[in-house]
């Protein structure tokens, strides 16, 4: 029942809303990849030279595995940058770095949206146990199980709607850091922001899904 039923058509809007946010971040990305920023900094280059500007040198700057696993590391103030990001100059790469130093500087000045999803990680690591609860609730017709399960889970929809923020400030902090910085040229800014807003869409993406599994989930305690 839980696991097949009328109710997945809810999540359709964020299934399709998560493939075209995937099309448009593959399609930007790869299109900027190409193309090498006049400047000549790799994505590396173009991040530490940002957070020195910030006058944050206690962040050490590492190349990661797998494509597009950029991350900003609060915990051990660790940036890392895939391999395409990393060592490659190109539009792209230096947008996408300078998105996780948007990231570093927030942490370093106590951006207020970033510490509160930073509290969040534990709770949000966790509340996987929801889905196993929900379904024994459910086989035991057991309320109070699912009504748990539904709380565990409504820490994930927490943690995804506080991310929306720390992410979209992310992002215009790197387009005004690169503007105003001059890593990029005023006409190669436009191709950074084309590849952050793609990437955004799909943090909305993963919101909305959150957002519409809480409400099936509800729906489905009211069926019982």
């Amino acid at each position: 029942m839980f696991l097949w039923d009328w109710t997945l058509i809810i999540l359709m809007p964020a299934v399709l809303l998560g493939i075209y946010a995937q099309i448009k971040v593959s399609s930007a990305f790869g299109r900027w990849s190409r193309v090498a920023a006049r400047r000549g900094l790799s994505g590396a280059d173009a991040a530490r030279y940002l957070l020195q500007l910030a006058g944050i040198y206690d962040v050490r700057i590492e190349p990661s595995q797998g494509m597009l696993s950029d991350h900003y590391d609060p915990r051990n103030k660790v940036l890392r940058l895939s391999p395409e990001v990393y060592s490659q100059p190109s539009l792209a790469a230096i947008g996408v770095a300078a998105h996780e130093a948007g990231h570093a500087i927030q942490h370093a000045t106590g951006y207020a949206a970033l510490g509160f999803r930073n509290a969040l990680v534990p709770l949000a690591a966790t509340s996987h146990l929801w889905i196993l609860l929900f379904i024994i609730g459910l086989f035991f017709a057991s309320p109070m199980l699912q009504n748990v399960a539904i709380l565990l889970f409504s820490a994930t929809v927490l943690f995804m709607l506080v991310t929306l923020p720390v992410e979209f400030d992310a992002s215009r902090r790197a387009i005004r850091l690169v503007e105003e910085t001059g890593i990029l040229a005023a006409d190669e800014v436009p191709a950074a922001r084309e590849v952050l807003n793609a990437a955004a869409l799909t943090y909305v993406a993963a919101a909305l899904m959150a957002i519409l599994q809480l409400v099936r989930l509800l729906m489905l305690r009211r069926e019982d």
